[in-house]
């Protein structure tokens, strides 16, 4: 039986649409200052929201992984922090999501479907697909596709069962209603709640969204954190309503 993270099963999510400075311990304190002073029991970071796709500084950036992971592990208590930086691992570069609980690392994907448009394949060593799975936190089942892994069905398959699929991207603007449209139709489709967190800087989609196992969600593109209560007894009513196997 699942086991509700908050007593009456209603869970506040925070989904964070911010514009990432060129400073990267300026976009650190200010994911403290939220962390710190909010009420939310789960907050989802943009892709790589501290020091974004940065490849002229690409072995500050890496440095820069240790430094802000040793802070955030400091300060982030009872809630779930959900974000990815770029790690360093020999010669290699990673971009790897990072899931913190209770002061410890609890979870590590490393992307696995590297955008090309962005030339991403020439800076990063893509992750492995089958770290791609659903893993648990207080009894719900979460799992994770970083930004360009939306688009790919047989990573929706890998991660049926899920409650709530965590979706940080970096996704252009030009392509915004493909993010919209996917990321609804992979609530719908999952019957899972998806947060989806994207860059608000200007050549980004913005489009930051708490979505219902329904297709209903929440977003705002003026605001910098949506935040909304998820109710877990919607996900047991969906699922009883259209069974899917």
């Amino acid at each position: 039986m699942m086991k509700y993270t908050s007593k009456n099963g209603n869970f506040l999510v925070a989904t964070l649409q911010p514009k990432t400075l060129s400073n990267y311990k300026e976009n650190l304190n200010h994911l403290i200052t939220y962390i710190q002073n909010s009420k939310s029991e789960l907050i989802v970071a943009p892709e790589l929201y501290l020091t974004n796709f940065d490849y002229e500084h690409f072995e500050e950036v890496a440095k820069f992984y240790s430094f802000a992971l040793e802070k955030l592990l400091m300060v982030v208590d009872k809630k779930i922090l959900v974000l990815t930086l770029t790690k360093k691992s020999g010669s290699n570069f990673f971009n790897e999501a990072i899931v913190i609980y209770n002061h410890q690392v609890i979870h590590r994907q490393s992307k696995y479907k590297l955008f090309k448009l962005g030339n991403e394949e020439r800076y990063f060593t893509a992750g492995e697909q089958k770290s791609i799975v659903p893993f648990e936190i207080e009894g719900v089942k979460y799992a994770i596709l970083i930004c360009f892994e939306l688009r790919f069905k047989e990573l929706w398959k890998q991660i049926e069962g899920a409650d709530v699929v965590l979706i940080p991207a970096r996704w252009g603007l030009s392509r915004k209603v493909h993010l919209e449209v996917l990321s609804r139709a992979l609530a719908i489709m999952n019957q899972s709640f998806v947060i989806v967190s994207n860059s608000a800087d200007e050549d980004m989609a913005s489009s930051s969204a708490i979505i219902y196992p329904w297709g209903e969600f929440f977003a705002n593109d003026s605001f910098e954190v949506i935040e909304q209560k998820i109710e877990f007894k919607e996900l047991k009513r969906v699922r009883r309503l259209i069974k899917m196997d």
